[in-house]
């Protein structure tokens, strides 16, 4: 993994260097800002190396290193990043913009919930995009779960997430992930689906998660699409998708930071297995080296 993400490259022949001097701080700077990481955070991480550089009377960039990754883990680390998955069944609404990865994520998520030994399914609820329930119905197929479809085309969304509880509760599945819209021709119309949805399910029973779906690629401007779902659609947790062979990786912190949601789950490839947990501390290791 760490091999595909610039920064750790760059960092590698940094920290290589004899002694820190101003260079190796806009250097330092200069990577940060460019993995996305944004000129507001990164120039806060450089401020919290500078006082522990001086603190403890440092020029070893070994030691710069070291504090790097200290200083990235302890602010991943403010928000739990723990999937709530206790219920039974636990219900885990999918929600984004369309194009962010949104249906293959449910199936790697799937996936990666059955290499658990958890029994898993899927509600193809994104009935506006014809193309979405074959889409979902293929990557459930994949993870060897089962899906519900709609009855009829163009069935109400909500009345399909019903219909997946009522499955899951009456044979005994342990975890369900319901697909949802990415666009209606309103935020207010798909922002009231969604509610309609939550309203639906929990009448059956609790919603363990609701998880938003971006895509790093598209950094800031992707968390400005999803904002109305942070808004509105009472998100738990982020999942960030595409962190595979870019320099986007310090997007994860900063969208974090920024929508003090935590992340729960990260994508670095386009393979059925490619979704694990977030885990800071490996997270860091990978991507500072």
């Amino acid at each position: 993994m760490a091999s595909s993400w610039s920064l750790s490259s760059r960092l590698r022949g940094l920290f290589q260097r004899k002694t820190i001097d101003e260079t190796t701080w806009e250097e330092l700077e200069t990577a940060l800002i460019g993995a996305d990481f944004g000129p507001d955070i990164s120039e806060e991480i450089i401020e919290d190396l500078r006082a522990r550089v001086d603190r403890y009377g440092t020029t070893d960039p070994a030691d710069l290193n070291r504090m790097l990754r200290e200083v990235l883990e302890e602010r991943l680390s403010k928000l739990d990043t723990t999937l709530k998955l206790s219920a039974r069944p636990a219900v885990v609404l999918v929600v984004g913009v369309n194009g962010v990865g949104k249906t293959t994520t449910i199936g790697k998520f799937a996936k990666f919930l059955r290499t658990y030994d958890r029994t898993v399914l899927v509600g193809a609820a994104d009935t506006f995009r014809a193309a979405a329930v074959e889409q979902v119905a293929t990557w459930a197929q994949r993870a060897g779960v089962d899906v519900v479809r709609p009855s009829q085309p163009g069935q109400d969304p909500a009345s399909v997430a019903y219909q997946t509880v009522e499955q899951a509760i009456r044979t005994g599945i342990e975890i369900v992930v319901i697909d949802t819209a990415g666009r209606l021709h309103t935020k207010a119309g798909l922002m009231d689906e969604l509610g309609k949805i939550k309203r639906v399910v929990e009448k059956q029973t609790e919603i363990a998660e609701v998880l938003l779906v971006l895509d790093a690629t598209t950094g800031q401007n992707g968390l400005a699409q999803a904002q109305a779902f942070i808004e509105g659609a009472g998100v738990t947790g982020l999942v960030i998708t595409k962190l595979d062979g870019s320099a986007k990786a310090g997007f994860v912190l900063s969208v974090q930071e920024k929508t003090g949601i935590p992340i729960k789950l990260i994508g670095q490839g386009e393979g059925i297995n490619d979704l694990t947990g977030f885990t800071p501390h490996v997270f860091v290791q990978n991507l500072v080296g």
